[in-house]
């Protein structure tokens, strides 16, 4: 359920009640300038599996891009690939991240309802699968300390 108003109470009070249909569609991502040019959208609903590179906060000076790894519908969040921070105890947890300081650079075509929506068929669709798996992710590595 969309709200028309511009009141700040009441758009908060719409993005708690929102359903997920509701809440997939805010979580919109926009497109890099090349993704725009070539399928004529503006943002697309960000799913796991795609790239998208940080432009705010302590990752967005690296301009790395990064993978999805999960998509929280329920706190707005995101969590990509190697992007951590330190917890009181020194431990590694994802960091989440809002989708307005995201921008996507590849899109993860593997769903046939996202190539039919882009129009995109299916022999480009697999190509760029076929090159999105054969990258191997930049940035440090997860680190996984044993416990005595």
């Amino acid at each position: 359920m969309s709200t028309q108003s511009r009141q700040p109470r009441r758009q908060r009070k719409a993005m708690y009640t929102a359903d997920h249909q509701e809440r997939r569609r805010r979580m919109s991502v926009p497109l890099s300038r090349e993704l725009r040019a070539r399928y004529g959208r503006r943002s697309l609903p960000v799913r796991k599996g795609d790239t998208v590179r940080v432009l705010s906060g302590s990752y967005s000076t690296v301009g790395e891009e990064r993978r999805v790894a999960q998509v929280n519908r329920r706190d707005y969040r995101l969590t990509l690939d190697n992007v951590t921070t330190k917890t009181a105890d020194a431990k590694l947890k994802p960091l989440p991240i809002r989708p307005s300081h995201l921008v996507l650079t590849k899109l993860n075509l593997s769903d046939p309802w996202r190539r039919r929506i882009l129009k995109v068929p299916d022999a480009e669709a697999e190509t760029e699968e076929t090159t999105a798996t054969n990258e191997t992710p930049t940035g440090p590595a997860l680190k996984t300390e044993a416990k005595p």
